[in-house]
């Protein structure tokens, strides 16, 4: 018994070291120190750079940051909270260099999966790998998807945890959900984690259905209250993270506006969450869901890499020289599906996506209905748009679905099942308790329904459709270059259907061999394993190689000062910056080095985002003025930088003469269309109770003036002969934001729709601002408690089973 668990600890050290070998060959590059220049994380740098600074000098952190956006929570930025002890054992499990860390975690928590599901160590190896190298996983890495692959690594883990509670191993299996909930959670990709819920609710019906038939419903009670019991206390172990979101999300772009006008002062289409064409901006079409095991058939990447043999080249070549073709088509226009841009098709594999097929004829039991029923649901719900009757009502009806865009990436759960029904596929076929006329007649029938899939895609596409791309205009401009990329479309899709169809033949001859007598069941599977990695590596490595690693000291610091920062960086008082040379609402870069009035995130204060759409984006300079935008960085002529000095800039702080109150918060909106900030401003009733009028007493002495600027403290201080009302150019944020007058706490008010506002009294006084969460502290309690009783409940658990086996023994023993 002892040898036996002393082998079985032996193959795990050896999967393990498989898995670190592959991780690290993939990404060999980062073995040299270097590193993938992902665009979302250069611009995180930028976002984040006044947050690590602090971080790193006050040891302690901001929670808010005033780089980005004029102002915003840093919640959803970078954020460390109290007793975040998941984090250490993230960290211990992510110990190899990015993004080799993230794919290693692929293999490994894939694996417990597999061992949850009691599949052999050489099949669970196998599964690991097609789920770890499947291209999307892979290519989210280029564009930094790292929570998203983040959030897809701890999957596996979760439901290995759900699995071994169903199968009544509880203590095991409470600890693990727990665990890898709490890990799942904190991989901070509420949009993945969602996604993981449906999957998880699928298995649950299945199993409740079971429980029905079975009239095992108390077991199945049982289990369903073991399951949320761990999976509350996983949630509640990153209490500090989710209040704070939660608390953020409605103010950020995600939660209900309350103004009912367009910017163009048209009636708003009334939601409570993201927009419908917003939310299904990426759709996959009905036809483009081949290219789960056809890799390029709708043409790959919107861009890809075409060699001298394409018709795209040699016209080039023809009309304009081989240098010419050799520059030109290294990045053709190859896609002709709907989505607006993609980086490489979400390709699962050939192989592993036929041992799915076996697996729907061999696999027996609720697992394969489980793993279908969910694979069938996130393709239907990836089609978005093109399938409204059933996106519309879960946009309309299902809790949250309204709150998350990309529709399309809800896939990853059919990443996730097709491989698992993969390797029971396998299990079953080399187990004994299955005839092999049973296995020959599975076999066959999954290599005629897969393969005659292969080929209805291939007619469907190349007989319905025009292969025409919605860029195809760039290339109008040539007489017969359309031609020639349609042409090469084509040819890629009659290529790689014809790749599909050998390995999967390949694939079906291995277990043929094996069926026959004339392979030995580990020489099968290491065959499989050597197909599916050359299936799925050759086609990520179109997408993902060495090509994309920079060094890293051009990775870690990402951004140069030009010249006009540099200028600007002369300037050691408090103002922003707007860098027009850029999109601003698209742009972390100017935030690495100035207090900027745009920035880079999905999930931006809602207020702010509208504030820019009806009024920054007219060019409103008494809104501009209001932000203190005293810099402004445009384009020259030759399209370099330059720096203008605002010098109407309106400071930060001023006292106003009047402050209008309005009704609604279109009122407060239109009236910013032509109001002097500075001697006016706007304030919604709603934020004064029932007092409908601020008085302001003139006093053309009084002053007030920023003394230090410390992030998450804002010293002011003032002299006036009577009461004045002030306007500082700080963005209002209710949840964290405390104003003190000479120490006293004292109300303050959202005006100017984004600003903050409020009385100052007569005299010599110090306004002092500090950011101070409730949520951070409420949620660091909850945190600790539900860490504490996950341990405790385990503890008790055992003792309990270790109590009840000893009585069972001495009952046994008299």
């Amino acid at each position: 018994m002892k040898h036996l668990k002393l082998k079985k600890i032996f193959l795990y050290i050896i999967a393990v070291a498989i898995f670190v070998i592959a991780s690290l060959l993939y990404f060999h590059p980062v073995l040299k120190g270097q590193k993938i220049a992902q665009s979302d994380i250069t611009q995180f740098q930028g976002m984040a750079k006044e947050i690590t600074d602090f971080r790193t000098e006050k040891n302690t952190e901001p929670y808010w940051t005033g780089a980005s956006f004029s102002g915003m929570p840093a919640y959803q930025i970078s954020a460390y909270y109290p007793y975040d002890f998941v984090r250490i054992l993230d960290r211990t499990l992510r110990f190899l260099p990015r993004p080799a860390d993230y794919t290693f975690l692929y293999f490994l928590s894939f694996f417990v999966l597999m061992m949850a599901l009691k599949v052999k160590w050489r099949l669970a190896i196998l599964g690991a790998l097609s789920f770890g190298f499947s291209t999307y996983l892979i290519i989210i890495f280029i564009p930094g998807h790292n929570s998203k692959a983040h959030a897809i690594a701890y999957m596996p883990l979760v439901l290995a945890g759900v699995l071994w509670i169903f199968k009544r191993k509880y203590v095991l299996g409470f600890i693990v959900t727990g665990l890898a909930m709490a890990l799942e959670i904190y991989t901070n990709h509420i949009q993945m984690t969602y996604y993981l819920g449906f999957c998880l609710l699928i298995l649950g019906i299945v199993e409740l259905i079971n429980a029905i038939k079975e009239n095992i419903l108390s077991a199945f009670i049982k289990q369903a209250a073991v399951i949320l019991a761990a999976v509350i206390l996983g949630i509640g172990a990153n209490a500090p993270r989710l209040m704070a979101m939660q608390e953020y999300s409605e103010f950020s772009t995600r939660g209900k506006s309350e103004l009912t006008i367009n910017a163009d002062g048209s009636k708003k289409e009334a939601t409570k969450g993201l927009d419908k064409a917003y939310i299904t901006q990426y759709s996959y079409a009905k036809l483009e869901t081949f290219n789960l095991f056809i890799p390029r058939f709708m043409g790959g990447g919107t861009v890809e890499e075409l060699g001298k043999n394409s018709n795209f080249y040699q016209l080039i070549e023809k009309q304009a020289g081989k240098k010419v073709a050799d520059d030109y088509s290294k990045q053709v226009l190859t896609y002709w599906g709907d989505q607006p841009i993609i980086e490489a098709p979400a390709y699962i594999g050939a192989v592993i996506f036929f041992l799915f097929f076996l697996g729907i004829f061999i696999v027996k039991g609720r697992l394969k209905q489980w793993l279908v029923a969910a694979t069938v649901f996130s393709i239907l719900l990836s089609w978005g748009r093109n399938f409204d009757v059933l996106t519309n009502f879960f946009i309309d009806y299902v809790p949250l679905y309204n709150k998350f865009r990309a529709v399309s990436s809800i896939q990853v759960i059919a990443e996730l099942c097709v491989p698992i029904l993969g390797v029971l596929a396998l299990k079953s076929f080399f187990s004994s308790k299955i005839s092999s006329e049973e296995k020959i007649e599975s076999l066959k029938k999954a290599t005629y329904v897969f393969g005659g899939l292969i080929i209805i895609g291939f007619v469907l596409a190349h007989f319905s459709s025009s292969f025409e791309g919605l860029r195809d205009a760039n290339y109008s401009e040539l007489p017969g270059l359309i031609d020639a990329v349609i042409a090469d479309r084509k040819s890629m899709l009659f290529m790689d259907t014809l790749r599909s169809l050998v390995l999967m033949i390949l694939a079906a001859g291995v277990l043929w061999f094996f069926l026959k007598g004339k392979l030995k069941q580990h020489i099968a599977v290491i065959v499989l394993v050597v197909f599916i990695l050359f299936d799925l590596i050759s086609v990520n490595k179109n997408y993902v190689n060495e090509s994309d690693f920079k060094p890293s000291r051009r990775v870690d610091k990402p951004f140069t000062a030009t010249n006009a920062d540099k200028l600007i960086l002369q300037d050691k008082t408090h103002y922003r910056v707007a860098n027009f040379a850029k999109d601003p609402m698209q742009d972390g870069s100017t935030s690495y080095f100035h207090q900027s009035i745009g920035g880079y995130h999905a999930a931006k204060m809602g207020r702010y985002q509208e504030l820019f759409e009806y009024q920054i984006a007219k060019n409103n300079m008494d809104v501009l003025n209001m932000l203190n935008t005293k810099y402004f960085i445009v384009p020259d002529k030759e399209g370099k930088e330059q720096v203008q000095l605002n010098e109407d800039a309106n400071g930060n702080a001023w006292f106003v003469e009047n402050v209008k109150v309005v009704d609604s918060a279109n009122e407060e909106m239109q009236i910013l269309d032509s109001l002097d900030t500075k001697r006016f401003a706007v304030i919604d009733q709603k934020n004064i109770s029932n007092n409908k009028q601020i008085r302001v007493q003139q006093d053309s002495t009084a002053t007030i003036n920023l003394k230090k600027y410390d992030v998450t403290q804002l010293t002011y201080e003032s002299k006036t002969t009577k009461e004045q009302f002030a306007v500082f150019s700080e963005i209002y944020y209710k949840d964290g934001w405390n104003a003190y007058i000479n120490g006293k706490l004292t109300p303050h008010f959202r005006v100017n729709y984004v600003l903050r506002g409020m009385k100052i009294p007569a005299g010599n006084n110090e306004i002092v601002f500090k950011f101070e969460p409730e949520v951070i502290q409420k949620g660091g309690l909850i945190s600790l408690g539900s860490y504490g009783l996950l341990l405790l409940i385990t503890i008790g658990w055992l003792f309990y089973d270790d109590k009840k086996k000893k009585k069972k023994t001495a009952l046994n023993v008299h």
